[in-house]
């Protein structure tokens, strides 16, 4: 290539664009002809034309620091991450397995709890659970489903196998960033969008706005749908108001809702009190409602668990549905999609160990120093020890939690996650990456064609996360016929 790859090839680690002999895989092949084109003036000429885009449209996220909270513009890399249809398919049926598993799962633990009458989920795993809600025993939402959005974590091994790393089921977050980081990408290659036939991604505040609408409680007209957002100083706000705007929702705070006595809620407005039908929630259960949940939060709406109990609202995701976002379920959820499903999981877990079991977590103190530790309820990459790269303090540190409460960790061993080459300087080098699609369920199931790359900007790093470094790439399935070319 024109364009000089940097630390390549990687060592044990397989690269989603390139081959062992760093040749294109079939995906990539006329991606990366198109870039050699280009040259490397012109891609760094195209790339701070990106940035300034992203910096003209507001496109950022919030870290939360000591100093204060920071708005940063959204980290973006301009070599997408491609993938054959033809691969994507197998990944999609996955997807959807494992969510209809899962709200299987959550809507029988809120009930019969027959899988753990049966013996196959363990009552001490479920009495240890930080996000079981007792306020929502004996319900069952609309459809049965209690978890509407899901986000799921999937990494690549070096044997190019595909592993579900996570599942984010309470308020997953990054989907606008999906969706503009296609926009901007349409406007930097728009001559490779015309000769590729990459899948969109572009209807998925539709298909979001369908999948809330039809949780309504009053069929035959058009549902009054809201997201709920906690403010503008939330982490993820940009996204909350892009939602809104682009399913054409109301954007509300818990001061714009009330619930009135007919357990109906109702939204504030200047021409008088406007029914709403759907909440699409962008805030944790703790907060939910003050009468339900913590009493002194105001960033709910009072008496919104007794409207949902009643019937009066949906809400997506639903209260409780927590309880199965939680790494120490993870570890399960084979088992449960054989319990529900009578199927074994298209998707695989990455091994892991539960602390709670006392030779397993025997396994994973004598070998601190190789394995990834995490707390099961922590999200964004915080709390977590990686072994490899920690010291022998901060080692002996986990080594005590663990030891003071068991249930609450669980360990995998250190995956050579998968690379991609990135823009760094003029050069093209190997970055680590994940990817988490979107899945929606309602009366219907739909899986996002790819989905957002998340990528650790920083050299050798493992750490996707936007907050901790990451940034992120357009993620391209491209149709089949190019895809196996």
């Amino acid at each position: 290539m024109s364009i000089e790859l940097a630390n390549y090839p990687q060592p044990g680690a397989w690269d989603e664009l390139l081959d062992a002999n760093l040749r294109p895989r079939p995906a990539a092949r006329l991606l990366l002809e198109y870039l050699d084109r280009l040259g490397c003036a012109e891609l760094q000429a195209r790339r701070a034309s990106v940035d300034a885009a992203i910096m003209a449209m507001g496109i950022t996220f919030t870290v939360y620091s000591d100093a204060g909270n920071i708005d940063r513009a959204w980290p973006f890399d301009i070599v997408p991450r491609t993938m054959s249809s033809k691969e994507w398919a197998r990944i999609d049926a996955g997807l959807k397995q494992r969510l209809t598993a899962l709200n299987l799962f959550i809507d029988d633990l809120y009930n019969a709890q027959k899988i753990v009458r049966d013996g196959v989920f363990p009552l001490e795993v479920l009495a240890g659970s930080k996000n079981f809600r007792e306020q929502c025993r004996h319900m069952t939402p609309r459809f049965g489903v209690w978890a509407h959005v899901c986000g799921t974590d999937l990494v690549r091994d070096r044997d190019g196998t595909v592993y579900v790393l996570e599942d984010n089921l309470r308020v997953p977050s990054g989907v606008s960033y999906m969706l503009e980081n296609r926009q901007l990408m349409k406007r930097l290659f728009p001559e490779l969008f015309k000769a590729s036939d990459i899948l969109p991604v572009d209807d998925y505040p539709t298909r979001l706005f369908e999948t809330l609408a039809a949780l309504s409680p009053r069929d035959g007209e058009r549902p009054v749908v809201a997201v709920l957002t906690p403010g503008i100083y939330n982490s993820a706000y940009f996204e909350h108001s892009y939602l809104a705007q682009k399913m054409g929702a109301d954007l509300v705070e818990g001061s714009d809702l009330v619930v009135r006595e007919d357990d109906c809620v109702y939204m504030k407005t200047i021409s008088g009190p406007r029914r709403v039908d759907v909440i699409y929630r962008r805030i944790d259960d703790d907060f939910l409602d003050p009468e339900a949940f913590r009493p002194d939060s105001a960033l709910g709406v009072p008496g919104l668990m007794r409207a949902w109990r009643a019937g009066k609202v949906g809400i997506a995701n639903a209260p409780g549905a927590g309880v199965a976002d939680d790494k120490v379920v993870y570890t399960f959820v084979p088992q449960i999609i054989r319990y529900y499903l009578d199927q074994d999981a298209i998707l695989p877990n990455v091994p892991s160990f539960m602390c709670m079991v006392d030779a397993q977590r025997e396994h994973v103190l004598a070998k601190l120093d190789e394995l990834v530790v995490k707390p099961a309820n922590e999200s964004g990459g915080y709390g977590m020890l990686i072994g490899p790269r920690a010291s022998r303090e901060e080692r002996a540190r986990f080594a005590d939690l663990i030891r003071a409460n068991p249930r609450n960790y669980m360990a995998q061993p250190t995956l050579s996650i998968s690379t991609a080459p990135t823009l760094v300087g003029d050069k093209l080098a190997p970055r680590h990456l994940d990817l988490r699609p979107f899945v929606l369920q309602s009366d219907k199931l739909h899986a996002t064609t790819g989905g957002l790359t998340r990528v650790a900007l920083r050299a050798g790093s493992l750490i996707v996360n936007s907050s901790q470094g990451g940034g992120s790439k357009d993620t391209w399935i491209v149709n089949a016929e190019e895809g196996n070319a």
